[in-house]
């Protein structure tokens, strides 16, 4: 894939869903090229920060000359302060990719031996060490972007071919240089959301997998209990002038085009009943967790598509300080690397993954509870009862992983803390609320795989495999093919991770 200018979401996911391998257009070598000299001439005598200047709270204290270019690595090695669980490797590729599309705009000044650095650790799957905790999203991710830094000169540790080497190493035996300081290399690449960005693309990615899979459950949770449809209905949803119901009820229409055990309410309550009956053999409406799909996944899509919206916006905006600008011949110093905007997106994505977990679990117990169905035993147990314990123990798991999520949900967002001598006296915490945003997804994967289990356990008791809608029946096949049917008791961990697996694939 040839990269020139503006990077779709789509594109992060052919690269590092997919791998596919970039290269880099001769435009925007050409661009990086002018922008850096214009800079080189344009800093001669000039205060420009991070050039001749300290950091932070220290950009008072001009640089000599001579110390411009250790100055750089100074501030990389000295930055490079980061602990905690390394971040996985799609997400650290993401970051490599948003950090390199940002720095080609032309706004940055770097010399082109960064981006082309940047382009071979992408397409070679070498992975820079870079710690979830560190940064709190003001200048950017400044200490998570000064470990990418560090290994771009050739120092600091990678990860190759599944193992935890030193970047020297994995330079000599790659044949690859590291870059040379020229003028603001690292500041340029540490100033900057990329980070944050990184995660959030691919947590939008598991979101998005998310929405489908209960979209998927929830249908065929309907199907189990013989729903009405006007609930997800065209005339019902249309009424309510919200784009993600609307668009939720239409997949729900899709998926349960060809079930044989969806009912028209016309056909069983709008019809002649003996004025004597006092009570309803026939359920008139489902529980909310089954009949108020469109309007719980509706603000979940909703949000979704909103966040990746400003996940694009920043990727391929300029978010670096200072901005250099050729056409104005001008250097603008502001606060584009603050975090503010993904910091809010990844809070929100959090919560409606949430709420979408809380479907999940009270879906869940609808199933498991006898008395509340009416339709299956309790916990959906294949053997016998008082002996067997069928779906029991799983319940546990998913209930106490749901209060996980919600705990996680409280924003980062309102959590500013001022520091850098209170240079940085209100900060975003954009990658603490993506890496917190990534927990819950993966949360929800774990709850959203009890559930896949417990709702073909149910159309096992049932007997519907060959009732249910097309669809519901290759999920059914899918998740047959990872765990058998059982009604004796089984250790269950293995198949919770397998189904997990297969939900994340």
């Amino acid at each position: 894939m040839k990269i020139n200018n503006f990077l779709e979401l789509r594109d992060f996911q052919r690269i590092i869903i997919e791998n596919e391998s970039i290269e880099l257009d001769p435009s925007l070598l050409q661009r990086v090229n002018e922008s850096f000299s214009f800079l080189k001439e344009f800093s001669k005598n000039k205060v420009i920060y991070g050039v001749n200047t300290g950091f932070g709270p220290m950009a008072q204290f001009k640089i000599s000359d001579e110390d411009t270019h250790q100055l750089q690595y100074n501030l990389i090695r000295s930055h490079s302060s980061g602990i905690g669980n390394p971040l996985p490797a799609d997400e650290v590729k993401a970051c490599m990719l948003a950090r390199l599309n940002t720095l080609s705009l032309g706004n940055s000044g770097v010399h082109e031996s960064v981006v082309n650095l940047l382009k071979e650790l992408i397409n070679r799957d070498i992975t820079p060490l870079i710690f979830e905790h560190g940064g709190v999203g003001a200048s950017g991710d400044l200490v998570q972007l000064a470990h990418l830094a560090l290994v771009l000169i050739g120092e600091g540790e990678v990860f190759y071919k599944g193992e935890r080497k030193s970047t020297k190493e994995v330079f000599e035996i790659e044949s690859l240089e590291p870059i040379q300081v020229e003028i603001r290399e690292g500041l340029a690449l540490m100033n900057g959301t990329s980070v944050m960005s990184g995660i959030g693309i691919v947590n939008a990615y598991k979101a998005n997998q998310l929405t489908e899979i209960s979209l998927k459950l929830s249908c065929a949770i309907n199907e189990i209990v013989q729903a009405y449809d006007d609930h997800f209905s065209e005339v019902l949803n249309g009424t309510k002038l919200h784009a993600g119901q609307q668009k939720i009820a239409e997949k729900m229409r899709a998926h349960l085009s060809d079930s044989k055990l969806i009912r028209k309410r016309a056909d069983h309550l709008y019809t002649h009943f003996e004025e004597q009956e006092k009570v309803f053999k026939e359920k008139v409406q489902e529980y909310y967790s089954l009949r108020c799909i469109p309007q719980i996944l509706g603000p979940v899509l909703d949000t979704l598509e909103f966040t990746e919206k400003v996940l694009e916006n920043e990727i391929n905006s300029a978010n670096d300080n200072p901005i250099i600008n050729v056409a104005d011949q001008h250097v603008y110093h502001g606060g584009n690397f603050h975090g503010d905007y993904i910091s809010l997106e990844m809070d929100k994505l959090k919560i409606v993954v949430t709420k979408l977990t809380m479907l999940a679990e009270r879906q869940l117990n609808y199933l498991l509870n006898s008395k509340i169905n009416e339709i299956l035993p309790p916990f959906v147990n294949l053997g016998k009862l008082g002996f067997n314990f069928g779906m029991q123990g799983v319940q546990f798991t998913a209930t106490s992983t749901t209060a996980e999520s919600q705990m996680l949900s409280n924003p980062m967002y309102v959590h500013s803390i001022p520091n850098n001598n209170d240079n940085q006296d209100i900060v975003s915490m954009g990658t603490n609320a993506a890496v917190i945003c990534r927990k819950v997804i993966e949360n929800a994967f774990e709850v959203l795989a009890i559930e896949a289990i417990t709702v073909v356990q149910a159309i096992e008791y049932c007997g519907y495999q060959d009732k249910v809608s097309s669809k519901t029946k290759e999920l059914y096949d899918d998740i047959r093919q990872l765990i058998p049917a059982f009604s004796d008791d089984m250790v269950m961990y293995p198949y919770l991770q397998k189904v997990k697996d297969y939900l994340k694939k």
